[in-house]
Protein backbone atom coordinates (compact mmCIF):
# COMPACT_ATOMS: atom_id res chain seq x y z
CA UNK A 1 0.00 0.00 0.00
CA UNK A 2 1.22 3.48 -0.74
CA UNK A 3 0.36 7.14 -1.02
CA UNK A 4 -0.59 9.05 -4.17
CA UNK A 5 2.94 8.71 -5.61
CA UNK A 6 2.41 4.99 -6.16
CA UNK A 7 1.12 5.56 -9.72
CA UNK A 8 4.29 7.42 -10.77
CA UNK A 9 6.53 4.99 -8.88
CA UNK A 10 5.01 1.98 -10.64
CA UNK A 11 5.62 3.67 -14.00
CA UNK A 12 9.22 4.46 -13.03
CA UNK A 13 9.69 0.86 -11.90
CA UNK A 14 8.53 -0.35 -15.31
CA UNK A 15 10.96 2.08 -16.97
CA UNK A 16 13.79 0.72 -14.78
CA UNK A 17 13.11 -2.84 -15.93
CA UNK A 18 13.04 -1.74 -19.58
CA UNK A 19 16.30 0.18 -19.21
CA UNK A 20 18.08 -2.80 -17.68
CA UNK A 21 17.02 -5.03 -20.58
CA UNK A 22 17.41 -2.70 -23.57
CA UNK A 23 20.56 -0.68 -22.77
CA UNK A 24 23.08 -0.81 -24.47
CA UNK A 25 22.10 -3.53 -27.00
CA UNK A 26 19.08 -1.82 -28.59
CA UNK A 27 19.04 1.61 -26.94
CA UNK A 28 22.26 3.59 -26.57
CA UNK A 29 21.61 5.21 -23.19
CA UNK A 30 19.17 4.67 -20.32
CA UNK A 31 17.95 8.29 -20.64
CA UNK A 32 16.39 7.33 -23.99
CA UNK A 33 13.71 5.25 -22.22
CA UNK A 34 11.14 7.13 -20.18
CA UNK A 35 7.61 8.14 -19.34
CA UNK A 36 6.19 10.22 -22.18
CA UNK A 37 3.32 10.57 -24.61
CA UNK A 38 4.28 8.89 -27.92
CA UNK A 39 3.77 12.16 -29.82
CA UNK A 40 5.87 14.13 -27.29
CA UNK A 41 8.70 11.63 -27.14
CA UNK A 42 11.55 14.12 -27.56
CA UNK A 43 14.81 12.14 -27.72
CA UNK A 44 13.30 8.92 -26.36
CA UNK A 45 13.72 5.60 -28.16
CA UNK A 46 11.05 3.98 -25.96
CA UNK A 47 8.13 5.91 -24.52
CA UNK A 48 5.96 4.49 -21.76
CA UNK A 49 2.61 6.25 -21.62
CA UNK A 50 -0.04 5.73 -18.94
CA UNK A 51 -3.24 6.13 -20.91
CA UNK A 52 -5.86 4.75 -18.52
CA UNK A 53 -6.43 4.01 -14.84
CA UNK A 54 -9.30 1.74 -13.79
CA UNK A 55 -10.48 0.47 -10.45
CA UNK A 56 -9.86 -3.26 -10.04
CA UNK A 57 -13.16 -4.43 -8.59
CA UNK A 58 -11.98 -8.05 -8.29
CA UNK A 59 -9.80 -7.21 -5.28
CA UNK A 60 -11.94 -4.46 -3.74
CA UNK A 61 -12.02 -4.51 0.04
CA UNK A 62 -14.52 -2.96 2.43
CA UNK A 63 -12.61 -3.86 5.60
CA UNK A 64 -11.23 -1.02 7.69
CA UNK A 65 -7.55 -1.30 8.64
CA UNK A 66 -6.73 -1.20 12.36
CA UNK A 67 -4.17 1.48 13.25
CA UNK A 68 -4.52 1.47 17.03
CA UNK A 69 -6.63 4.47 18.04
CA UNK A 70 -8.11 4.86 14.57
CA UNK A 71 -9.30 2.80 11.65
CA UNK A 72 -8.18 3.63 8.10
CA UNK A 73 -10.55 3.09 5.21
CA UNK A 74 -9.36 0.44 2.75
CA UNK A 75 -7.13 1.34 -0.20
CA UNK A 76 -8.47 1.49 -3.73
CA UNK A 77 -7.11 -1.20 -6.05
CA UNK A 78 -6.18 0.11 -9.48
CA UNK A 79 -5.13 -1.32 -12.82
CA UNK A 80 -2.81 0.90 -14.85
CA UNK A 81 -2.81 0.68 -18.66
CA UNK A 82 0.40 1.57 -20.47
CA UNK A 83 1.14 2.14 -24.13
CA UNK A 84 4.78 1.33 -24.89
CA UNK A 85 6.07 2.71 -28.19
CA UNK A 86 9.42 2.30 -29.93
CA UNK A 87 10.98 5.28 -31.72
CA UNK A 88 14.06 5.13 -33.88
CA UNK A 89 16.23 8.06 -34.87
CA UNK A 90 17.97 6.22 -37.70
CA UNK A 91 17.39 6.94 -41.37
CA UNK A 92 14.19 5.97 -43.17
CA UNK A 93 15.67 2.75 -44.60
CA UNK A 94 16.41 1.19 -41.20
CA UNK A 95 13.97 2.99 -38.89
CA UNK A 96 11.22 0.36 -39.14
CA UNK A 97 13.71 -2.48 -38.62
CA UNK A 98 15.11 -0.83 -35.46
CA UNK A 99 11.63 -0.20 -34.06
CA UNK A 100 10.51 -3.76 -34.78
CA UNK A 101 13.61 -5.14 -33.03
CA UNK A 102 12.85 -3.00 -29.99
CA UNK A 103 9.19 -4.12 -30.00
CA UNK A 104 10.27 -7.76 -30.29
CA UNK A 105 12.64 -7.41 -27.35
CA UNK A 106 9.97 -5.61 -25.31
CA UNK A 107 7.46 -8.40 -25.91
CA UNK A 108 10.04 -11.05 -25.04
CA UNK A 109 11.09 -9.19 -21.89
CA UNK A 110 7.58 -8.49 -20.61
CA UNK A 111 6.50 -12.07 -21.33
CA UNK A 112 9.43 -13.49 -19.35
CA UNK A 113 9.47 -10.76 -16.68
CA UNK A 114 5.71 -10.44 -16.14
CA UNK A 115 5.80 -9.14 -12.56
CA UNK A 116 7.40 -6.11 -10.94
CA UNK A 117 8.63 -6.90 -7.44
CA UNK A 118 11.61 -6.63 -5.11
CA UNK A 119 14.62 -5.01 -6.79
CA UNK A 120 12.45 -3.83 -9.71
CA UNK A 121 10.65 -1.32 -7.50
CA UNK A 122 11.76 2.29 -7.09
CA UNK A 123 10.69 5.37 -5.12
CA UNK A 124 8.17 4.82 -2.33
CA UNK A 125 7.79 1.20 -3.46
CA UNK A 126 11.44 0.35 -2.79
CA UNK A 127 11.61 -2.37 -0.15
CA UNK A 128 7.88 -3.05 -0.55
CA UNK A 129 6.76 -6.67 -0.59
CA UNK A 130 4.13 -5.97 -3.25
CA UNK A 131 3.95 -7.74 -6.60
CA UNK A 132 2.55 -5.98 -9.65
CA UNK A 133 1.52 -8.20 -12.54
CA UNK A 134 2.01 -7.22 -16.18
CA UNK A 135 -0.48 -8.59 -18.70
CA UNK A 136 -0.49 -7.95 -22.46
CA UNK A 137 -3.73 -6.25 -23.45
CA UNK A 138 -5.41 -6.01 -26.81
CA UNK A 139 -6.04 -2.41 -27.73
CA UNK A 140 -8.23 -2.18 -30.84
CA UNK A 141 -6.40 -0.38 -33.65
CA UNK A 142 -9.22 2.14 -34.03
CA UNK A 143 -8.96 3.03 -30.33
CA UNK A 144 -5.20 3.45 -30.56
CA UNK A 145 -5.53 5.69 -33.61
CA UNK A 146 -8.26 7.77 -31.95
CA UNK A 147 -6.12 8.27 -28.83
CA UNK A 148 -3.73 10.42 -30.85
CA UNK A 149 -5.60 12.41 -33.50
CA UNK A 150 -3.51 14.23 -36.10
CA UNK A 151 -0.52 12.00 -35.30
CA UNK A 152 0.53 9.06 -37.46
CA UNK A 153 0.01 5.72 -35.74
CA UNK A 154 3.15 3.94 -34.53
CA UNK A 155 3.30 0.29 -33.63
CA UNK A 156 2.78 0.14 -29.87
CA UNK A 157 2.31 -2.45 -27.17
CA UNK A 158 -0.41 -2.24 -24.54
CA UNK A 159 0.03 -3.69 -21.04
CA UNK A 160 -2.11 -3.74 -17.93
CA UNK A 161 -0.18 -3.48 -14.66
CA UNK A 162 -1.72 -4.14 -11.29
CA UNK A 163 -3.29 -4.33 -8.91
CA UNK A 164 -1.77 -1.18 -7.48
CA UNK A 165 -3.10 -0.13 -4.08
CA UNK A 166 -3.62 3.56 -3.38
CA UNK A 167 -4.10 4.27 0.32
CA UNK A 168 -7.15 6.12 1.55
CA UNK A 169 -6.57 9.24 3.63
CA UNK A 170 -9.90 8.82 5.43
CA UNK A 171 -9.75 7.55 8.98
CA UNK A 172 -12.28 6.89 11.67
CA UNK A 173 -11.53 7.60 15.34
CA UNK A 174 -12.11 4.55 17.56
CA UNK A 175 -11.66 3.85 21.24
CA UNK A 176 -11.23 0.75 23.30
CA UNK A 177 -14.28 -0.78 24.92
CA UNK A 178 -13.98 0.21 28.57
CA UNK A 179 -17.27 -1.04 29.95
CA UNK A 180 -20.15 -3.13 28.80
CA UNK A 181 -23.73 -3.09 29.97
CA UNK A 182 -25.82 -6.17 29.66
CA UNK A 183 -29.49 -5.95 30.38
CA UNK A 184 -31.55 -9.12 30.75
CA UNK A 185 -35.30 -9.26 30.75
CA UNK A 186 -37.40 -12.20 31.86
CA UNK A 187 -39.59 -13.86 29.24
Amino acid sequence: MANYAVIADVGLSLVKVLREALVPDLVAHSDYIGLAHPADKGDLNVSVYLYEVKENTDVRSNDLIDQGDRMRYPPIALDLYYLITAHSTSDVLTRAIDEQRIVGKLMQLLHDHNTLKGVDLVGALEGDSGTYRLVKEVLPLETAINMFPNTPYKLSLCYKLGPVYLDSTRTKQVGRVRERKVQLQPK
